[in-house]
């Protein structure tokens, strides 16, 4: 025993040079399983202690406090250490060379160590040698690479300083895997079968990198447990049945339409199984709601086998001739969603199915599935995500490629934006291969000749699948040829169905049906709007909950306690500023059972600390309080949320949010107003064209913080011209002004675009985005110096019962009390207003020019324009916007006040000259050109002789 105290001194050299390889660095996965110290390797990296030493010398104090693996190592190595002096045990082959001679001690000692270093390289690098290509080409375009720690032959085990004759040798398994099942000790030989079996076959896995030890051990046991991979006859017939309804699908499709695009699954059969396995496992552990987003490729096939769409519907899509009976565009069949609730005939539980309808943009869906998860998890209070999940499938190279990958993940643990985990299938083309390219039309062999040489040579994995059934007796041939005549049967029928269907219904494919909110045709119950405005009690209440601290003794910032208390002051005298007004606008909404929820970067506070909805405690660390959820007992739930650095994700993500239930405001706010343009694809493809498209409203609201002040080209400008240009009413199309106008113009219309110049507006636009009958996407150009400016205030006369929102705001001044005597009319739209305001008050022009308002934009109003410009029968009329001319609203406003006044009276330009980028880096230069178009906009002979 004497000698054997030696032991720990030598160990510990020979750690340190363990501890400087790579291999046994993440050996600090394992665990002891109890007593003291409890500590791992990777504690100990550059410090001056060994983890074998404290082993050992924890198992002298008390051989019970040491895993009984390093029991039976140090008990067997005590056993052999009398027979002769210990010697400098080693774990790589440099060091071990430098030892002249061994104990049977030490031998023992290396030999288990290299054991583990040897499992531990499988569970690192097997999927190196893992046999995932399925063509054989890989070495065609990549370099062959076999890690040299991996025993793919005999010769290898000296890599370790194994030999031969130690293949069976017993060595004892290691915590740290599960390839022993219920044995603790294995042959080597039966050791490296187990491995090659785990890591080395069809399956690559590459988790090593993971850094958590609980997530790490889950993955090794799901996989190294012998028997884990075998399945029961009933599973396999399960299996090949799924797999002839996929592989069938595509081939009934490809008899029946040779020539048309569908993005078949072919290749990639296996992935219809694969996702209702995935269902069926999910609906076991209590699922309730499954959301799913894909790209093209084997849409089709996923519609019809894992969500179940009628058969003859998909069908139908195929026939020229079928006309439309929605509104709007209408998609490509590929892109359309899907909704359906039915039982899950593996678990007989009930479950919702949603297939997300999205556009061209692979992975574009991605946030909106999200979205929509955390919505529906929201309204049925799952907090953990143990009733909605999602899953995704992605193309390999997309699911690299796409930034918005990357910043949908970034949402993942972010309180207000997790959903608690997602399935990814990522289809890797070269293992899931591409029977037909790219799609039905493309011809691979031009530019992939020895992939699709290959690929043709291929027998369908349904054919091996079965033949491997029918050759261990687990189907019969007969069983496997009627499983495939029960199918074309089902197919051949659905597409006889479906020739009697000659009108196309886009609202079959709803992803997101909202029952109750629609008649039973899917139109508004009404085309009305109620008045906007809220009892004066209620504007009150929100008032003084506003102002206050609703949590006792809770320290708030000497800063904030002004702002509160001018909140307060403002209650009292009956006026709102901006934050006021958006504070009662959504407390009004909560009072009525509206859930509302605000994300953005900045948003609590607000990026020009306007806002200030959530209160932080000064003195309590991490203590908050939301006085807008203290308003009322009963009221909906209020969410404001700080999103990451995200535009494209997290606007994908609340248009999800907002797709989930019509009954809640959800908005989002850029940090400027130019900053969605890193969020384009999501406007663009799904906001702007969603209800043409695929019959999906949505009432999401962007809030654009927008005006010319100074601040440089990147702070200024929400880009105004590229919404006005996606709005789909005609400029040259003089409507019928009828009783019911202002809503059906609204219903008609692909978005709302607003500028608003009063808080009131604000506060009954967003009302009105709730109230109305239908639900539209919402932008409006805020501002930023109007959120103080002394001027910019409304009061609660604006905003009681009976008010609504404004579509114009025509003069109230001098000018209007006696419009015969105007010789200008401007009209304008957002803050420059103001800058109007007091120009034409430092020129004592009161009564001669009038200034009007557009405070919305599109759907452009023509019957109060009119209205406007036949008060005034003897001013020319004038655009005056901050604005270069090429940008802002004058391309947009031009055409349709030529229409309105039926071209017959010019509307002229005033504002800033053309130009590249939308606002000057100079605050001077801002000021000159501010001034100079502020002259134009007031001097009455800047227009005469001109003509348009």
């Amino acid at each position: 025993m004497s000698q054997l105290r030696l032991l720990p001194s030598r160990l510990g050299a020979q750690a340190a040079r363990l501890r400087a390889t790579h291999d046994v660095l993440a050996f600090s996965c394992h665990r002891r399983s109890s007593g003291p110290p409890a500590t791992v390797l990777s504690s100990k990296i550059g410090g001056g202690s060994s983890y074998m030493e404290e082993m050992y010398f924890a198992w002298l104090e008390n051989p019970q406090s040491v895993h009984k693996s390093w029991d039976n190592f140090f008990q067997k190595a005590s056993e052999e250490a009398s027979s002769g002096p210990a010697q400098l045990p080693s774990v790589v082959r440099q060091s071990r060379l430098a030892v002249s001679s061994r104990t049977k001690t030490s031998k023992l000692v290396e030999d288990h160590l290299a054991v583990q270093s040897l499992i531990r390289a499988y569970q690192i690098r097997g999927h190196h040698v893992a046999q995932l290509d399925p063509l054989g080409i890989l070495d065609a375009d990549l370099d062959s690479f076999v890690p040299s720690d991996l025993i793919t032959t005999i010769d290898k085990l000296a890599f370790y300083d194994l030999q031969e004759a130690d293949l069976d040798k017993e060595f004892q398994l290691p915590t740290t895997t599960f390839i022993g099942g219920s044995e603790n000790t294995l042959s080597l030989r039966e050791i490296i079968r187990r491995l090659e079996s785990t890591y080395c076959q069809h399956i690559g896995l590459e988790f090593m990198f993971i850094n958590d030890v609980e997530q790490c051990q889950w993955i090794r046991q799901k996989f190294e447990t012998p028997g884990v991979m075998q399945f029961s006859s009933e599973e396999k017939r399960t299996l090949l049945a799924r797999l002839v309804r996929s592989m069938r699908f595509e081939d009934f499709l490809a008899r029946k339409w040779s020539s048309e695009k569908r993005f078949g699954l072919e290749g990639c059969e296996v992935m219809i199984p694969a996702l209702k396995t995935i269902i069926d496992k999910s609906s076991e552990m209590g699922i309730e709601n499954v959301i799913l987003g894909m790209p093209h490729r084997g849409r089709l096939n996923v519609l019809a086998n894992v969500i179940r769409k009628d058969l003859e519907q998909i069908f139908c899509q195929f026939d020229p001739k079928l006309e439309a009976a929605d509104e709007g565009s209408g998609d490509v069949k590929y892109h359309l969603g899907m909704y359906h609730e039915r039982i899950n005939r593996v678990t007989n539980r009930n479950i919702t199915l949603s297939l997300v309808a999205n556009p061209s943009h692979l992975e574009a869906v991605d946030p909106v599935v999200q979205g929509k998860t955390k919505a529906e998890q929201f309204y049925r209070g799952d907090a953990q995500g143990k009733k909605v999940m999602s899953i995704l499938v992605h193309g390999d190279a997309a699911f690299a490629g796409q930034g918005v990958v990357y910043e949908t993940f970034h949402l993942s643990d972010l309180p207000s934006y997790t959903t608690n985990g997602t399935v990814h299938v990522v289809v890797n083309n070269q293992v899931c291969y591409r029977r037909r390219g790219h799609n039905e039309m493309d011809e691979p062999m031009f530019t992939q000749p020895l992939m699709y040489k290959q690929i043709h040579r291929q027998v369908p994995v349904l054919k091996k699948y079965a033949d491997k059934l029918i050759a261990e007796g687990t189907v019969t041939l007969q069983e496997f040829e009627e499983e495939i005549a029960k199918y074309d049967r089902i197919c051949e029928e659905a597409y006889g169905r479906s020739k009697d269907k000659k009108i196309l219904h886009i609202k079959h494919w709803l992803d997101s049906p909202w029952p109750g909110f629609f008649n039973v045709d899917g139109e508004p119950k009404s085309m009305t709007c109620p008045a906007t405005g809220v009892p004066e009690d209620v504007l009150t209440h929100i008032g003084n909950v506003a102002s206050s601290v609703p949590l006792e003794d809770f320290k708030i910032h000497m800063g904030l306690s002004r702002i509160l208390r001018g909140r307060a002051d403002m209650t009292t005298q009956r006026t709102v500023d901006w934050a006021l007004a958006e504070y009662m606008a959504f407390g009004s909404l909560l009072k009525e059972g509206i859930h509302v929820r605000l994300s953005g970067q900045d948003v609590e506070r607000g990026t020009f600390s306007h806002r200030h909805h959530v209160l932080h405690d000064q003195e309590v660390d991490r203590r908050t309080c939301v006085p807008m959820n203290h308003l009322w007992p009963d009221q909906a739930p209020y969410t404001v949320c700080n999103s990451s650095l995200s535009e494209y994700g997290v606007l994908g993500f609340e248009l999800g949010y907002a797709m989930a239930s019509p009954n809640a405001l959800v908005l989002w706010e850029a940090q400027f107003g130019d900053f969605h343009n890193t969020a384009q694809c999501i406007i663009d493809q799904f906001i702007s064209t969603g209800q043409a498209k695929w019959v999906r409203h949505n009432g999401v609201v962007l809030l654009l913080p927008h005006g010319m002040e100074g601040m440089g080209p990147e702070h200024s400008s929400a880009r105004p011209e590229r919404f006005l240009q996606m709005s789909n009413d005609d400029s040259d199309a003089y409507p019928v002004f009828t009783e019911d106008f202002e809503v059906s113009q609204l219903y008609d219309c692909n978005w709302i675009v607003v500028n608003c110049s009063t808080p009131a507006n604000y506060f009954h636009v967003l009302r009105r985005q709730i109230l109305l009958p239908f639900r539209k996407p919402l932008i409006i150009f805020t501002p930023k110096s109007l959120l103080r400016h002394p001027e910019a205030k409304s009061s609660f006369d604006q905003m009681v019962s009976g008010t609504s929102f404004q579509r114009v705001i025509p003069e109230d001044g001098a000018a209007a009390r006696a419009p015969e005597q105007v010789r200008r009319l401007i009209f304008c739209t957002g803050k420059v207003y103001y800058d109007l305001v007091k120009e034409r008050s430092s020129q004592g022009l009161e009564e001669q020019v009038a200034i009007t308002r557009l405070e919305q934009i599109s759907p452009f109003p023509f019957d109060r324009v009119k209205q406007e410009a036949e008060k005034y029968p003897g001013a020319e009329l004038v655009w005056c916007q901050e604005e270069h001319k090429n940008m802002g609203y004058y391309d947009y406003i031009s055409p349709r006040f030529m229409t309105v006044l039926s071209r017959v009276r010019p509307i002229w330009y005033v504002g800033r000259d053309p130009a590249a980028a939308p606002a000057t880096g100079n605050r001077n230069t801002h000021l000159v050109s501010l001034k100079k178009f502020l002259d134009t906009a007031f001097n009455l002979q800047a227009f005469e002789g001109k003509t348009f």
